[in-house]
């Protein structure tokens, strides 16, 4: 089990699990914004993640994206330019889980959302204070998935007690 703090989200969550990934991804986050992973050189911003998830994508792995809120402006933009072919997003006012699952065998469970700030891709004054654990432990990996299968699956909305909220439940972009 391995701590991580702050930027280390982006670099060392989110790009460890993209070059790992070999068959499922899957993300649940309440904020969904349009994030852009750093450059090597440290020049500017590099790659969108839906530029990520394409090359996912191409190697034939299944990405869930669970999310809460409406995606920002700039991520349904670059959505309906290119919508990854193996990416496939449910939305459920109800998520409040942080959580990057891959292949079932590792995980980030923590505090940072899908957003710039969350993962520390925004400059230095403007990113979150986010702490979270990356884990290969299988017992807190299995509950996690569970839950969030459950969730994916629809079998949470008949007891929700927050369907005036949920209109679609488990909405799928309007693209």
């Amino acid at each position: 089990m391995q701590l991580i703090l702050n930027q280390d989200h982006l670099t060392g969550v989110l790009q460890e699990a993209f070059s790992r990934c070999r068959h499922r991804l899957l993300i649940a986050t309440a904020n969904l914004k349009a994030v852009y992973m750093p450059n090597d050189d440290k020049r500017g911003r590099g790659a969108s993640i839906l530029d990520a998830f394409e090359k996912l994508s191409k190697r034939n792995v299944e990405i869930r994206l669970l999310h809460s809120g409406i995606p920002s402006g700039p991520f349904i933009a670059a959505l309906k330019e290119n919508f990854p072919p193996n990416l496939e997003m449910r939305r459920c006012p109800r998520v409040h889980a942080k959580a990057v699952v891959v292949d079932g065998t590792l995980m980030y469970l923590g505090s940072a959302n899908l957003t710039g700030a969350g993962l520390g891709a925004k400059s230095e004054k403007r990113r979150n204070f986010e702490a979270g654990i990356w884990t290969e432990d299988v017992s807190l990996i299995d509950p996690v998935v569970d839950m969030l299968d459950e969730i994916w699956n629809g079998q949470k909305c008949e007891t929700c007690g927050r369907r005036e909220h949920c209109p679609v439940p488990l909405e799928e972009p309007q693209l």
